[in-house]
């Protein structure tokens, strides 16, 4: 064979061989998705609920966790009208977390159509979670209780580690609804729908109206453009897991804030007994059409709230 010959050959076969390559990497999915390029073989789903008020047309996206902070994102979804979302999810294995933007919610104390602020993102994070072929995760839940979680555990030393998100998913559940809640899996009733509390468990009724109380809280300091700012003044609150209106010992600024006017620094009991008296409120206001008809039904409730101020509001 003559050396211009030889050469022809290899050049074919290196088209050849080129050819292939690329036929399987299309048959193995390369580059697609929020998964980084798993197969969708691969891929599981993980579905919940998103409650600040049902959030409709918010953008929900799962994180993986790596040594106590995000990582890389998993997949994502949109919320329905009923806050439910759904999303298929890369391979996975550990901590996750999950962070919804955006949307808009009929605020529980106004009846008042409002968007999450740009600025009023809310999270969830889960200590495991074992995502494989065609699996699935459901009944997850994104709501304030569940933001203030995720922000303890991630500024606790180590960061969002599986025992740092448990510890914090359990106290600010045994803190806002009563020992043994789960902030992360049950479902809160909305109280503004009719009976909704009637045959609820105690852990549903409690979130609910718990949620209910800081959207009246939100009313009643002023914040006519989106309730949504309570929810980031609670969970920066919650950062070093004592409820005083501070951040480590600095007053925590709500000036401004979901259309305040004035404001000043966030009161020490705001997440705490303020929010016992703003359910009182609205138990015995019109937007509560939930069954429950007397403060007496949510007393112990409330009284947990003014105990965990006068304990600092250490969580």
């Amino acid at each position: 064979m003559t050396t211009t010959n030889a050469r022809y050959v290899r050049l074919l076969m290196g088209l050849a061989l080129g050819a292939l390559s690329a036929t399987a990497l299309v048959a193995c999915g390369g580059g697609g998705g929020d998964g980084g390029g798993s197969t969708s073989a691969k891929n599981g789903t993980i579905s919940g609920t998103a409650t600040k008020g049902p959030l409709s047309g918010a953008t929900v996206r799962a994180f993986a966790i790596n040594n106590g902070i995000k990582g890389s994102q998993l997949g994502s979804a949109q919320t329905d009208a009923g806050g439910n979302f759904a999303m298929t999810v890369a391979a996975y294995s550990g901590p996750m977390m999950l962070q919804l933007h955006g949307g808009s919610y009929m605020d529980e104390a106004t009846g008042t159509r409002m968007n999450l602020l740009d600025a009023d993102d809310m999270t969830c994070v889960v200590p495991s979670v074992s995502i494989t072929a065609d699996s699935t995760v459901t009944g997850i839940q994104v709501t304030p209780l569940t933001s203030m979680a995720q922000d303890w555990a991630e500024h606790m030393a180590g960061g969002m580690t599986a025992t740092n998100i448990s510890t914090a998913n359990m106290r600010i559940g045994a803190a806002y609804m009563g020992s043994g809640m789960d902030i992360v899996m049950t479902h809160p009733i909305d109280p503004t729908v009719v009976g909704s509390a009637n045959g609820a468990s105690i852990d549903a009724k409690n979130y609910g109206m718990m949620l209910a109380a800081i959207s009246q809280e939100a009313h009643q300091l002023g914040m006519t453009s989106s309730s949504s700012a309570m929810v980031t003044a609670m969970h920066n609150d919650a950062e070093d897991g004592a409820m005083d209106g501070t951040m480590s010992g600095t007053p925590i600024n709500m000036s401004g804030m979901g259309g305040m006017m004035g404001g000043g620094n966030m009161m020490p009991a705001a997440g705490s007994g303020e929010l016992a008296t703003a359910m009182a409120m609205f138990i015995n206001g019109p937007m509560n059409r939930s069954g429950v008809t007397s403060v007496a039904e949510m007393q112990a409730l409330m009284d947990q709230l003014h105990q965990l101020h006068n304990s600092g509001g250490h969580l």
